[in-house]
C-alpha cells in the first residue's frame, strides 16, 4: 500500500512537514537520508523546506536530479539551513534522486511497491545512495510499522528495528511521548557504547 493522506507521520513534529512525509514516498526517503548528525525533527522537516523553497507542494525526483548543483546547495544553505552540512547533504539528495530517476523512473514508491519479500526490500534500500545497512533497516521498519508496507519477512529483515513495542528509532515515533522514549533509548545506547570502549 502506498503512503497516502491516510498515513499520518509525526517525525518532524510540524503538521505541514509531517503531512508531506505521510503522502510523499520521496519526501520520506529524503527525510531518512538527512537523518544523521542532526536532531531527527530537523532532518524530517527538511523535505518540506526543500519543496517550499523549490516552489512546489511535493518533491520531484527528476526536478531535483536535474537542478543546478550549486543552486540546489544554495537552497539547502538558506537560513534556516536544512542540515548542519547543507552542501554535502545537497549532493547526497541529488545523488539519491538521480538514482531513482535512472533505476525507478523517478518513482520513489517503486522501490517497495512490488518487493516480494522483506529481504529483497532490504537489498533495494541498501542499494540507494546514502543508505547503509542501519539506515536501510530503520527505513524498512518505518515502512512496515507506519506506512503499511509489509512484504513477508519484513520484521526479520528490519532486524531489531522491526521488533514490536520497542522505541529504538524513527520507525517507532508516533508523537511527542514516543519521540522522548526513542531519544532516551539513543542516549542510553550512546552511553553504553562509550562505557564499553577501552581507555586509551
Amino acid at each position: 500500500m502506498a503512503p497516502s493522506s491516510k498515513h499520518t507521520l509525526h517525525l518532524s513534529q510540524q503538521p505541514e512537514a509531517d503531512a508531506l512525509l505521510g503522502r510523499s514516498p520521496l519526501a520520506a526517503l529524503v527525510g531518512m537520508l538527512l537523518d544523521q548528525q542532526v536532531p531527527m525533527e530537523w532532518a524530517f522537516a527538511g523535505p518540506y523546506t526543500i519543496a517550499t523553497r523549490m516552489g512546489a507542494d511535493d518533491l520531484d525526483a527528476a526536478a531535483i536530479a536535474s537542478y543546478d548543483p550549486d543552486a540546489f546547495a544554495d537552497l539547502l544553505k538558506q537560513k534556516p539551513a536544512v542540515h548542519r552540512y547543507p552542501g554535502s547533504m545537497a549532493q547526497r539528495v541529488q545523488q539519491l534522486c538521480r538514482f531513482l530517476v535512472e533505476e525507478y523512473g523517478g518513482d520513489a514508491q517503486a522501490v517497495w511497491r512490488d518487493a516480494p519479500t522483506g529481504a529483497e526490500l532490504l537489498t533495494r534500500l541498501k542499494a540507494l545512495p546514502g543508505f547503509g545497512d542501519q539506515k536501510a533497516r530503520i527505513f524498512l521498519a518505518l515502512l512496515g510499522k507506519q506506512l503499511a508496507v509489509r512484504p513477508p519477512g519484513w520484521r526479520e529483515a528490519a532486524g531489531p528495528y522491526g521488533d514490536p513495542n520497542c522505541h529504538r528509532s524513527v520507525a517507532d515515533i508516533t508523537g511527542p511521548e514516543t519521540l522522548a522514549k526513542v531519544r532516551a533509548y539513543k542516549q542510553e545506547a550512546k552511553a553504553a557504547a562509550k562505557a564499553a570502549k577501552p581507555p586509551k
